[in-house]
């Protein structure tokens, strides 16, 4: 997903991505361990999801603070 993506997903729909992405992450850490990942260039994009995801809380954070 695109940072403008994530951006138009409303707050339960991001957390509910945040959470899925975990998961996802967590499974290919365990594949790449049992050596069953074929591109290990996943975990890298996944890691990549989890902090555009939390740019986006952070920055609708801060709005709402009104900082």
């Amino acid at each position: 997903m695109e940072i403008d993506d994530l951006r138009a997903l409303s707050d339960e729909d991001l957390a509910t991505e945040l959470y899925e992405t975990h998961r996802e992450l967590m499974n290919l850490r365990f594949r790449a361990a049992t050596m069953q990942l074929a591109n290990v260039n996943e975990i890298k994009k996944a890691k990549k999801r989890i902090a555009r995801i939390n740019t986006v809380a952070r920055e609708r954070e801060l709005a709402r603070a009104g900082v």
